[in-house]
């Protein structure tokens, strides 16, 4: 089996956040940045999707949606944690029902800084992404086309 390694197809999640990553995730398919042009796609269904982005820090509520959307996903499956609450828990680490950051509860491969992290920086660790999914599909034995 083979795949497309700059085609991918990702799922986003905001586990808990102040919408400011999000609002700059969706940035990044405006025609200013314009990520379809690499093949980017933006999909609702975990069951498709390479890479999982998740901005947003963990909580009790939302780890079990987090774990239920990464479960669902076909290996080899990628995940990018956006922004200083995704990463650690950023400014609500303190609060008392947050966990911390998306490592917390699932693997982390790729992590984007940043409160909100900067378009640019998305698509920088989306590039990343496709570098390990690559990885992946190596250590599986599949080959790209």
């Amino acid at each position: 089996m083979s795949y497309l390694p700059k085609s991918p197809w990702l799922v986003h999640y905001d586990a808990s956040s102040c919408n400011g990553c999000d609002i700059e995730v969706l940035a990044c398919l405006t025609p200013l940045y314009d990520v379809e042009r690499f093949g980017v796609l933006n999909i609702g269904n975990p069951k498709h999707a390479d890479i999982f982005v998740v901005t947003g820090s963990v909580n009790e509520q939302n780890k079990s949606v987090i774990q239920n959307i990464y479960n669902q996903m076909a290996e080899p499956k990628v995940v990018v944690a956006i922004g200083a609450c995704a990463t650690s828990g950023g400014i609500f680490r303190e609060c008392y029902n947050v966990q911390g950051g998306v490592d917390k509860v699932i693997p982390v491969d790729v992590y984007v800084p940043g409160c909100a992290a900067r378009p640019e920086a998305i698509i920088d660790g989306v590039v990343q992404a496709l570098g390990v999914l690559e990885e992946k599909y190596k250590k599986m034995g599949k080959v790209a086309k």
